[in-house]
């Protein structure tokens, strides 16, 4: 259905309905859509417009948590990432991460960490860790230095957060669930003895409103769950955390797997990673004090520290903000402990009942599915059985359909149809990315574009790897996508000049404009 048509069939009243289209409220949605139930997800931006498009791209165990003592967190990180790596292979890929030894104290850090990592593999079932002497890695890790002392290898795993939530949304769609991008949740309805009785709705791009029954409400809003809670009487629970990376083109520093690092300003864990063709390098974490309702964007001071810390690791790069493609900056709902230090905070997940309205928040993009099953159970506790009766997936077998591994776990059963209905040129890729041109034909045609940065930024993340945001590409994709989507070339004029300021507010290089003290040496 079409987001209109959509809108059009949300007289009938639902079991649930789902509050927040990132990728809890994806797992929640496509969780109970499995199970039988009559299941409505409503997302007042686009979907992954929030944290689960602006994660570090890691599905993993957390090591860190185990040396803060959060094993139980490690714990579940650990089993479901290896469940991950399963159920979306090509999607959710294999990372071997590498940790340097210092120069100092190294060999109580390599003792230290062994132990860590003995851990590690016995919570995933299955060995990973293995000490490597620098030779076997100067030639995946080129220019890093103090690889004489060698380093601890381990694997974890990487994503396309927001291609996971799409391919998880769409999971629920096909089990018999609806869910609707730019619909903002004013208020919780209540029936007459003070029981949820289903949400007032508005639709953003319409100003159309109505209210919608629905037996049960969920509210996985992430750091946006406190408007939602306190609006119903509860207290704000959430301390929201900034967190930003920064994207480099692959050749800066050509890595082929992922590294960690301690920087050197104040010993916080950070990470590079090959990601998408290109390195990701990140993450801060700072308090958010800004309004929510303002997209995030990365501080000066974030992207010098950052790439600070990379030069320190690899001098021979001289990485300056000049190098840089795009930034990145999330918002993390994390529960609130008032700890001093915020990367201190523990990153478990907090389920809250507020009257009858059930909020999650927290968690890790890796335990999305655990946070939906503990938050599903909560809800549906009074519902009784399911409406209808549960449907089977189909998860589609790529060596069956001769499919690219990559395409068949970024749209599942879908996958066959992305390349059926490609348009001419459909199967060449875009510039030099991994994206090819039928996935943004698929995604103009079925995955409720409404703007031109919900293609270019979350269906797609080719604003995310070429430069100035992909401008390059506008004249030809405007010809391109204007007929799926119903653009008049008005429309698209519009769209093209607020996609072109939207970038270069939140997203450009330019915005570490105050990181002038590094200085490019010889190369």
């Amino acid at each position: 259905m079409t987001r209109d048509e959509a809108w059009d069939a949300l007289d009938a009243p639902w079991d649930l309905v789902v509050v927040g289209g990132g990728i809890t409220g994806a797992g929640v949605f496509a969780q109970a859509a499995a199970a039988g139930y009559r299941c409505l997800l409503l997302e007042q931006r686009d979907f992954a417009w929030g944290t689960s498009s602006r994660s570090g791209k890691l599905v993993h165990g957390g090591l860190r948590y185990i040396a803060q003592g959060q094993i139980r967190t490690s714990f579940h990180s650990v089993r479901e990432r290896e469940d991950m790596l399963r159920r979306y292979a090509g999607l959710v890929t294999p990372l071997e991460f590498v940790i340097p030894m210092p120069r100092r104290g190294g060999c109580v850090m390599k003792g230290g960490l062994a132990v860590l990592l003995a851990m590690y593999d016995r919570m995933a079932g299955r060995p990973s860790r293995k000490f490597r002497r620098g030779e076997e890695l100067s030639a995946h890790v080129p220019g890093l230095a103090g690889l004489e002392r060698g380093a601890w290898s381990f694997l974890d795993g990487t994503t396309d957060d927001a291609r996971l939530v799409l391919r998880v949304l769409a999971e629920g769609r096909a089990l018999g669930g609806t869910a609707l991008n730019y619909v903002s949740v004013a208020r919780v309805l209540r029936d007459g003895e003070g029981r949820v009785a289903g949400v007032a709705a508005v639709d953003v791009v319409t100003g159309r409103s109505r209210e919608i029954q629905a037996r049960a409400v969920v509210n996985a809003t992430g750091a946006w769950a406190d408007g939602l809670r306190c609006g119903q009487g509860g207290k704000p629970r959430l301390r929201p955390l900034r967190g930003s990376h920064l994207v480099l083109p692959f050749h800066r520093l050509p890595l082929d797997r992922a590294v960690a690092l301690r920087s050197p300003a104040d010993g916080r864990n950070l990470y590079i990673l090959p990601w998408e063709g290109r390195i990701l390098l990140g993450t801060t974490d700072l308090d958010h004090p800004a309004s929510l309702s303002v997209e995030p964007a990365i501080a000066p001071e974030e992207g010098l520290y950052l790439l600070e810390a990379a030069n320190a690791f690899f001098p021979q790069a001289n990485l300056v903000p000049g190098d840089v493609l795009s930034t990145i900056a999330g918002v993390r709902p994390v529960i609130g402990t008032g700890k001093k230090d915020p990367s201190r905070e523990s990153r478990d997940e907090a389920l809250w009942v507020d009257d009858g309205l059930v909020t999650i928040a927290g968690g890790k993009l890796t335990t999305f599915r655990r946070m939906a099953r503990r938050a599903l159970d909560l809800a549906v506790r009074d519902l009784g059985a399911p409406g209808q009766p549960p449907v089977a997936g189909s998860p589609v077998d790529p060596d069956a359909v001769d499919l690219p591994a990559r395409l068949a776990g970024r749209f599942g059963p879908d996958a066959p149809a992305v390349l059926a209905g490609a348009l001419p040129g459909g199967l060449e890729t875009i510039e030099d990315t991994r994206f090819l041109w039928a996935e943004l034909d698929w995604a103009v045609r079925h995955e409720q574009v409404v703007h031109l940065d919900d293609l270019l930024l979350r269906r797609t993340r080719v604003g995310l790897l070429l430069p100035d945001g992909g401008a390059s590409l506008l004249p030809a994709l405007g010809p391109r996508v204007r007929p799926a989507l119903g653009w008049d070339e008005a429309r698209w004029d519009l769209e093209a000049i607020r996609y072109n300021d939207l970038w270069r507010r939140f997203y450009s290089p330019a915005l570490l404009a105050d990181g002038k003290s590094l200085t490019r040496g010889a190369r």
